[in-house]
């Protein structure tokens, strides 16, 4: 089953025409076996989770069957040996890299999306063959940099942001990444 637009169908989206291929790497979510990995112990395995947030915490996890329940509530945190492990492993270019470095150092960087989230969002842009994205509150401009790596040339993407410093920065990376006109 496929959902898009709010549509449900039973058939893969079609591939738009216009369609860039995905801008990462072509390597695999998992690392290569030649990788050391880390063991960390869980108390509770079931609530692994597939992804970080740039502040090394997770989201809202176990949630109970019974919509009632929204009290059923755990976060779950991420360690610096798992967030380093995932940094590590995500397919980032070359140039997002270079931006999220940059604004780590910044006040209020735990407002930028982390790598993984990042590609978890172009991924969905090119599935479901966007032509146009808005993205309200762009701080320095990583996710929505990330989306406009992967729209189509057609594309637009619609970036707002109140804070010319945060705003400047932003454009900078767009005309680096040769994505300003979107």
């Amino acid at each position: 089953m496929f959902v898009s637009s709010g549509i449900i169908s039973m058939q893969p989206p079609l591939k738009s025409a216009n369609a860039k291929p995905f801008p990462f790497s072509s390597s695999s979510f998992c690392p290569s076996s030649s990788s050391s990995s880390i063991s960390i112990p869980l108390k509770n395995p079931s609530l692994i989770r597939q992804h970080s947030t740039a502040l090394r915490w997770s989201g809202v996890a176990n949630f109970s069957k019974d919509l009632n329940k929204h009290q059923n509530k755990e976060v779950i945190a991420v360690t610096p040996q798992l967030y380093d492990y995932i940094l590590a492993n995500v397919r980032e270019p070359q140039i997002l890299r270079e931006l999220r470095e940059e604004t780590s150092g910044m006040r209020g960087s735990q407002m930028q999306v982390s790598p993984d989230q990042a590609q978890l969002l172009a991924m969905l842009v090119q599935v479901l063959g966007a032509q146009w994205c808005i993205e309200v509150g762009v701080y320095t401009g990583y996710s929505s940099l990330a989306v406009a790596l992967v729209l189509p040339e057609s594309g637009r993407l619609v970036a707002c942001e109140r804070d010319a410093n945060c705003l400047a920065i932003a454009k900078r990376y767009y005309q680096r990444a040769g994505v300003l006109d979107k």
